[in-house]
């Protein structure tokens, strides 16, 4: 980047041939209107009419799941709050991560209503595009501004209009501002469409869990068991005859060679949960400290045991890997498929935590666990096949996460050097001929490895 082009400004560093002003100015006003939502009692009942609530922008969009139902309204209040094409959900009273948080309307609404606990800003489209702002807006909270100008109190944090309004933004010229907001739109956009296939092949694996864990491969009747309904051939048996179980445990802290280098994984419940498979965790210890601990193979299954987070299940990927005591271990015998094991002590992880005794800590000790009892198939050859029909699934919601999280470093990426001026958008040309979304995301590698 060509230091003599560009300028710094309160928060952040901008080209040199751009404009910026107050979020609030009043000549040539930026915002037509910034105002606070309505106050009224509000209803979980379906109604007439739905208002926005702090929960409706978490994710950044506005979800219309996550809203309630009003009633009792004049005409003139349900213009006043109605909201409109373009404009800005900003969440001004939140905990720090949330504060800042805005969502974008992509279209006029006609029974949806601005809400208290959420700023609604709409923009003067004559010297500001909406879309611009708003990532403006994902890039200050991206930065820390909006925690930086922010009032705290005990459990949150909030920014008065007043301090909003004498933010200073960006602001290139109205073209070139379509350009920005156009190019990481696209992005946006296709890490939308990866979320949403991440959901719906995650909903289809639900289903398909509940019917080969009830009706095996074949449809078959189901019978009733203490673990709940389960294929009428099924067996029931004990955890600990799957295999040898095995309880994590830590090398001593003192000793600083049992930890550098860093060169085997020290899986902690934090690291299940994600993928079926743990690839890396957040902690590592040498080979010398997997020497005075128990070693494990790779494809044992790991179940939580001990915490809030009892039940959650993970499968070891590597030669060598260790666990803390938080955790007890199958090694599955030769009878068993371990991806099998898996999806089953993960389907059923509500039935067999129950069996923890629940406390300031929870703990399923090692001897509780082995006695539960479990439901499997006959053979082993239906274990491997059930566990194949589940993998299959699982590869595509990996290389879907994978994808998403490859757009996503992508945006972030592009926000800051677009908003920086590090790249212009006329350096940009390619990406913003790539109409076609699935040409953005469908030619990126399938894996970060």
């Amino acid at each position: 980047m060509n230091m003599d082009a560009v300028r710094d400004i309160e928060f952040t560093q901008i080209a040199a041939d751009w404009d910026s002003a107050p979020l609030g100015r009043e000549k040539e006003p930026l915002l037509l209107l910034m105002r606070n939502g309505l106050t009224v009692e509000q209803s979980k009942e379906r109604g007439v009419l739905r208002v926005t609530r702090i929960e409706t922008i978490s994710d950044g969009i506005i979800d219309e799941t996550k809203v309630r139902s009003v009633s009792g309204l004049s005409t003139e209040q349900v213009e006043k709050y109605r909201i409109r094409k373009g404009d800005i959900l900003f969440s001004h009273i939140n905990s720090d991560p949330h504060l800042g948080k805005t969502a974008i309307a992509s279209r006029n609404y006609a029974d949806l209503l601005h809400g208290m606990n959420l700023l609604l800003l709409r923009v003067n489209k004559k010297v500001l595009e909406p879309q611009f702002l708003h990532f403006v807006c994902c890039y200050y909270r991206m930065k820390g501004v909006f925690v930086k100008i922010c009032s705290r109190s005990v459990n949150q944090s909030s920014i008065n209009q007043a301090k909003l309004k004498a933010l200073e933004i960006p602001l290139p010229s109205l073209p070139e501002q379509h350009k920005i907001a156009g190019v990481l739109g696209v992005v946006q956009r296709a890490i939308e469409q990866q979320e949403q296939l991440l959901q719906l092949i995650t909903e289809l694996k639900k289903t398909l869990l509940h019917q080969l864990f009830t009706q095996g491969l074949r449809g078959e009747h189901e019978k009733q068991t203490e673990i709940g309904p389960v294929p009428e051939s099924w067996e029931i048996v004990k955890i600990g005859s799957l295999g040898k179980v095995i309880t994590g445990t830590t090398p001593k802290t003192k000793v600083p060679e049992y930890y550098s280098p860093p060169e085997v994984d020290f899986i902690a419940p934090a690291d299940l949960g994600q993928t079926r498979q743990i690839y890396n965790s957040g902690k590592k210890i040498s080979r010398r400290g997997l020497d005075v601990i128990r070693a494990l193979p790779k494809e044992a299954v790991m179940c939580v045991c001990i915490g809030s987070s009892i039940g959650k299940v993970g499968m070891t990927s590597k030669a060598d890997s260790a666990t803390n005591q938080q955790i007890n271990t199958i090694i599955c015998n030769e009878r068993h498929d371990p991806a099998f094991i898996y999806y089953l002590l993960s389907y059923f992880s509500e039935y067999w935590r129950s069996f923890a005794t629940f406390g300031p800590v929870p703990i399923l000790n090692k001897g509780a666990f082995e006695v539960i009892n479990i439901a499997i198939p006959a053979t082993k050859d239906e274990e491997v096949e059930i566990a194949q029909c589940i993998t299959a699934l699982d590869a595509k919601i990996e290389m879907h996460m994978r994808r998403k999280d490859l757009l996503t470093n992508l945006f972030r990426t592009l926000l800051h050097q677009l908003m920086t001026a590090q790249i212009r958008v006329n350096d940009l040309e390619l990406l913003w001929e790539w109409r076609n979304e699935t040409s953005l995301y469908g030619n990126l590698p399938l894996s970060s490895q």
